[in-house]
Order: structure tokens, then C-alpha cells, then sequence
């Protein structure tokens, strides 16, 4: 059966020469200066490639963190049965999940099975422990609460004992067992670290914070992904909630019309997709009316390189 994963897939082996020619291209422009490297989906979504295949991915994905962290009563899951749901049927594939998310991978695992969807999906999650048979131990259990024979992305948590994992994660890509590798980390003070990192070892994905208020990672790990082809995926886009609280009561300024938004999630999600190196943002929610939302942004316009700077002026001057 071809699915809408394997049709990508299928997509990404051919397109994977045309994005590897032209991220060498792209080394020769001046630092800072990306070209425009996104796709519309004939379903009007957004999409970006992963620089090591050219897979496509929808640039608005799904966190999973404290939002499906729920027991199994009918009454707890509901409300995450039709959010899972709605974040397909709006074109979704990227659920990003943690052992350290405590029941969250047991609960994506139970519902896309039940939705008939885990095929469909691109599942990420990550190793979160010390030691090499440690984490061993916990992939497999990630593996057995998604669902799913091999993983499309496993990333080392927070760099704990990122150099054991990695040589673990290599040796499972060889194998097949995972599709793609990376890193995570959440904090500015580790930036540093990931940028050794992600400047000496083979990496497909970095996932870090990025967003209006914590803008750190512009200044080089951004364009150092762009430049050693590594797929960004930013959590806290609305950096845990604070942007919100910063606009609560203000009106959407009216060049948000202009760059089709119709909420300040949109315009917040709107700025962080719109930078090249980013391939997906990962919202977190447990409410359907704030998933299409978010949804919403992976739609229409995209905002250039002045638009951004436009809305960040204009954020920063609330916040």
C-alpha cells in the first residue's frame, strides 16, 4: 500500500541529489544570506526539505510535552484522539515525543493506532538516559510504546551522553532501525556544545529552542545548519507560553492581514517557519481549537527576510 510516508519517501530518493547540490551552492553566499527552499503541497501546506534526503516535512509539527501526558480513561484521551486527529486531516505528519515526557509516547502509540494513522506519521522522540545499554533498553521501549518497527527520528536528549548514543544511533541507521539522527537541547547555555557538536559529527536533524523571545540560536546554529545541510526542528516557538502573555489584550498589528495570520500564533509560528534552515516548528497543545490554529500556519504566505524583521520589531517592543 502507498501511503502518504512512503510516497515521501519515494519523493525524497529523488529529490535528495538536487538538495545536496544545492546546499554546496549555498556555502558559497555570504554568511546570513539563504535562498528560499520551501514547497506548497497541493493541499496548500508549507513544506521544507530535510537537507539529507530531501524528504519534504510540513513546516508546523506537534510537541508532545505535559499536552498528552494523560492516563487511560475514555474522558483523559478524548480531547487527544481529536487532536491527533485534526493535526492529520490538517496535513501534519512531525509528532515529537521524550521518554522524559512521562506517559506522552504510550498515549501517541495507543491513539495513531486506533486512528489508523502510525504509518502515516513521522515519529521523533528521543534517548534521555547515562550509559550504552541504558539507553539501549530505553529506544526499545520508545519503539514498543509508538508502535512502530523503525523510527524516523531518534534524537539524543539534551546531549545527555550524546557521544555513547550517537555510536548507538549510527549503528542502527546501518541497519535500518532508525531513518534519521540528531540532537536536542532547550537552553542557551548549551548552545555551544550543540555547535561543536553539530560542526564534527554527521548529523540529518538538531532540535532546538527558537522563537521571537529566545532568538539565540540565529546567530549561528541556525546558519550553521543551513550550511552543513542539518534540519532544524524548534520547540517552544512560543517560548513556554510567554508571547501570549505579552500580547494578551492587544489587537494583531495590521500588516499580520497582510502576511495572511489570523491569530498572534500564527504570526509568532509564521516567524520562526519562515527562516530556511527551520524544516518544522512543535507547538504542543492538548486542544483542538488551538491545533488548527496552529495548523493554520503552515498555510499561505510566508513571511521574507524584511517581514521578519518587521514582526520581530514589532514584538520586541511589547515585550
Amino acid at each position: 500500500m502507498m501511503t502518504r510516508k512512503n510516497f515521501l519517501k519515494a519523493g525524497a530518493v529523488l529529490g535528495a541529489a538536487a538538495v545536496a547540490g544545492k546546499l554546496t551552492l549555498d556555502k558559497l553566499t555570504p554568511a546570513r544570506e539563504f535562498s528560499p527552499n520551501h514547497q506548497v503541497t497541493s493541499d496548500g501546506i508549507t513544506t521544507r526539505a530535510i537537507p539529507s534526503s530531501g524528504e519534504q516535512l510540513p513546516v508546523v509539527g506537534m510537541g508532545s510535552w505535559r499536552s498528552f501526558d494523560v492516563g487511560e480513561s475514555t474522558e483523559e484521551r478524548a480531547p487527544l484522539q481529536e487532536v491527533l486527529q485534526l493535526f492529520f486531516e490538517s496535513g501534519g505528519r512531525v509528532l515529537d515525543s521524550s521518554p522524559q515526557y512521562a506517559r506522552s509516547e504510550k498515549v501517541i502509540g495507543d491513539l495513531s493506532r486506533e486512528l489508523g494513522i502510525t504509518d502515516e506519521l513521522f515519529m521523533a522522540t528521543k534517548v534521555w538516559t547515562e550509559g550504552e545499554q541504558d539507553g539501549v533498553d530505553q529506544m526499545n521501549a520508545s519503539f514498543a510504546k509508538l508502535g512502530v518497527e523503525t523510527m524516523d527520528l531518534m534524537q539524543v536528549h539534551n546531549l545527555i551522553d550524546w557521544q555513547i548514543h550517537l555510536k548507538t544511533l549510527r549503528e542502527w541507521k546501518e541497519q535500518g532501525r532508525v531513518r534519521y539522527i540528531g540532537v536536542t537541547h532547550w537552553e542557551d547555555d548549551a548552545l555551544d556544545d550543540l555547535e561543536k557538536i553539530m560542526q564534527n559529527e554527521p548529523l540529518d536533524f538538531v532540535q532546538i529552542h527558537y522563537s521571537i523571545k529566545e532568538a539565540e540560536a540565529e546567530k549561528r546554529i541556525l546558519p550553521l545548519a543551513y550550511d552543513r545541510g542539518i534540519a532544524v526542528l524548534s520547540n517552544r516557538p512560543y517560548a513556554s507560553g510567554k508571547l501570549f502573555k505579552a500580547v494578551k489584550g492587544r489587537s494583531l498589528p495590521d500588516f499580520a492581514t497582510e502576511m495572511e495570520c489570523e491569530s498572534w500564533g500564527q504570526l509568532f509560528l509564521k516567524f520562526v517557519i519562515s527562516h530556511p534552515a527551520v524544516v518544522s516548528a512543535l507547538p504542543a497543545t492538548s486542544k483542538p481549537h488551538h491545533l488548527l490554529d496552529n495548523m493554520g500556519a503552515a498555510k499561505g504566505y510566508l513571511p521574507t527576510t524584511a517581514d521578519r524583521e518587521k514582526i520581530r520589531s514589532f514584538v520586541e517592543n511589547i515585550l
